[in-house]
């Protein structure tokens, strides 16, 4: 998707400006929540968005009701989205937050086309749309009406306990239709979290939401992403963090190694070089041919976390699948057939 695609104008994307003035609304809102934080409202000129051939994504279609995200969290790899914008992909991408207010209308429309054949839609795959600003905005709501309206499969990943707010609304989607919820907990280490993750719920909280989830017949599965190196990969880290995970529910756990791509990239090892000095070379060497870790290394913690979830009664995901909500335990899933696949549900 491009982004002069956001704006009402016939913008293109050589202009100075994406957004014609009368195509956008700033704000802010002195609120302890959301203090620092500007919000511009655009009215969207499409809102189902084609994932890249190319992609590693299981999943063709999605939904992305935001652009950045005070999570804040200082690996995410969409920072290099704000880019197109003008924005900065370093503070600007967790303070300065797009919203496309028609989004729900938009879907709804688009999924009565005669050219729309129903085919899956994974929201929270750029950035999670059930961050602090989806509390004022209320989005979701109306965007997954409109999928059960036309009982159109879903699934969301996110790492926001707000999900529990829409929790009727995704059981009324789970009788019509197939929908996929996913959890995003790379990690138990709660300093870790305070650092890499300041705007996010902590993990407990998150694992809250999974076991709220599994009690109310939505099956939830945990991306346990990222694995961050050297920092939370550790033998003990992977095993608290698996065990956490199964006690909370999860109906599986799929491993996912941190990946720099550009803008990420510039922005987390600046945060590294800050924090954790020393581990700057061991990063230069690890990700010297791109935005991927090794496969060996991949491997190992893939190995690692699958051992950890037999022994806990856990397993990995089946590729590109969304679960309707049951009692009964979904079937057991076969290994992914490589260690580098995105599998987010």
């Amino acid at each position: 998707m491009r982004w002069d695609n956001l704006a009402d104008n016939g913008s293109t994307a050589g202009s100075s400006a994406l957004f014609a003035a009368d195509a956008v609304t700033t704000r802010t809102f002195d609120t302890p929540e959301f203090r620092g934080i500007t919000f511009h409202e655009v009215r969207a000129r499409s809102i189902l968005n084609r994932v890249p051939g190319a992609s590693r994504m299981p999943f063709e279609w999605t939904v992305n009701p935001y652009r950045g995200c005070t999570h804040a969290c200082v690996y995410c790899f969409a920072r290099r989205t704000h880019s197109y914008l003008d924005l900065d992909t370093g503070v600007g991408f967790d303070s300065q937050i797009v919203v496309k207010v028609n989004a729900a209308g938009l879907l709804r429309r688009e999924l009565a086309s005669p050219h729309w054949r129903g085919e899956h839609v994974a929201m929270g795959t750029n950035v999670d749309c059930y961050q602090r600003a989806e509390g004022r905005y209320r989005l979701m709501p109306d965007i997954i009406g409109a999928l059960r309206e036309r009982a159109n499969p879903f699934s969301i990943l996110t790492k926001g306990t707000l999900i529990l707010r829409d929790l009727e609304l995704l059981r009324q989607a789970a009788e019509v239709t197939e929908i996929g919820v996913s959890l995003s907990v790379g990690f138990t280490d709660r300093e870790l979290w305070r650092t890499v993750e300041p705007g996010a719920p902590s993990p407990e909280r998150r694992l809250d939401v999974v076991r709220a989830l599994t009690d109310a017949g939505i099956g939830c599965s945990v991306l346990m992403a990222p694995v961050i190196p050297f920092l939370g990969d550790s033998p003990e880290q992977l095993r608290a963090t698996v065990a956490a995970v199964a006690a909370a529910g999860a109906s599986s756990v799929t491993p996912l190694v941190l990946h720099l791509r550009p803008g990420a990239r510039e922005w987390y090892l600046h945060w590294l070089g800050r924090r954790h000095p020393h581990l700057v070379p061991r990063y230069e060497r690890m990700y010297a041919d791109g935005a991927y870790a090794p496969t060996w290394y991949q491997r190992r913690i893939t190995r690692q976390v699958h051992e950890l979830a037999d022994e806990f009664g856990i397993g990995p995901a089946r590729r590109g699948e969304a679960r309707r909500a049951a009692a009964a335990p979904p079937p057991d899933a076969p290994e992914p057939g490589g260690p580098t696949q995105l599998t987010l549900l």
